[in-house]
């Protein structure tokens, strides 16, 4: 059993600290609406602190999953961050998705305190934390990582490192990617299956026996064929992942003009009042303009 500080209970944080709990970890918690860690308390048990760094006193390992890069930098290097109540020899997780120009800015500064750090964002929705089945794309020391798998197990199914520090973000960056343009597609076939005058139904089972099957078919075409968009990710948060892919991309030379023109029609999306449908909505654009 080991002792861990987990700061951030949103969406994803909340079922992940449970799962550590149910691991057999003592688990203290950190959130910043504090309802909602006594909520979580009253679930799972634990401990709540008022801060993250008397949160992070004393424990073998911290695990933050919060909003962005400014979250990030105020949970772990403010006045009361959690670096500030680490030891030499522990080890930061973060499974925030965030820009590797802040995953190497807090492991800098961790390095120098002795302190181990992973950036380690996760994939899998909602529905992976609550199930415990999250893929874990980590960068950082592999002494570190080897010590903190055995934790993150907890929640997780695939769990790998990918370098130094800043790798697993840069690896979250590549999978937004993907689904930007797989969900893309998928909500364009549809579009113009019912455009068509096609039963929806009918055609996925078809295409998706086929080379046309993905995982945002499988678990998402339904939804979508009946205009429902409350199911996990945000469109919001999609936005802020891609333009971190964007920035970034814009440092290392790539092109990405499928993940901009993607990123444009989600702004659409927003504009209709879409900001916390989840990322299919991509397809209620589509049939606005098609009505």
């Amino acid at each position: 059993m080991a002792k861990l500080a987990f700061i951030g209970l949103g969406v994803m944080g909340y079922p992940m600290a449970g799962h550590l709990v149910k691991s057999g970890h003592e688990v203290t918690v950190y959130n910043r609406t504090e309802q909602k860690a006594r909520d979580w308390i009253a679930e799972f048990g634990g401990k709540y602190e008022i801060t993250p760094k008397l949160a992070a006193q004393g424990q073998d390992m911290v695990f933050i999953c919060v909003g962005n890069d400014e979250d990030l930098r105020q949970v772990t290097l403010g006045e009361d961050g959690a670096l500030l109540g680490m030891k030499s020899g522990t080890i930061l997780v973060d499974h925030t998705t965030a820009s590797a120009d802040i995953a190497r800015e807090i492991g800098a500064i961790a390095a120098k305190a002795g302190i181990g750090f992973l950036d380690a964002p996760v994939s899998g929705g909602q529905a992976g934390a609550e199930n415990g089945v999250l893929t874990v794309m980590t960068g950082g020391d592999e002494a570190d990582f080897s010590r903190a798998v055995p934790v993150i197990n907890a929640y997780s199914r695939c769990v790998e490192r990918l370098g130094e520090v800043g790798a697993g973000q840069l690896t979250k960056m590549v999978n937004q990617i993907c689904i930007a343009g797989v969900v893309q597609g998928l909500a364009e076939g549809l579009h113009f299956a019912r455009s068509a005058g096609l039963d929806g139904e009918k055609v996925i089972e078809v295409i998706s026996k086929g080379a046309a099957q993905s995982w945002q078919m499988e678990n998402r075409y339904q939804t979508m064929w009946q205009g429902e968009y409350n199911l996990g990710f945000a469109v919001d948060w999609m936005r802020k992942d891609l333009n971190i892919a964007l920035n970034e991309a814009r440092k290392n030379g790539s092109h990405l003009p499928l993940s901009a023109l993607v990123d444009q029609f989600y702004s659409e999306v927003q504009a209709i009042g879409g900001n916390r449908w989840d990322t299919s909505s991509l397809l209620a654009k589509l049939e606005k303009n098609r009505k």
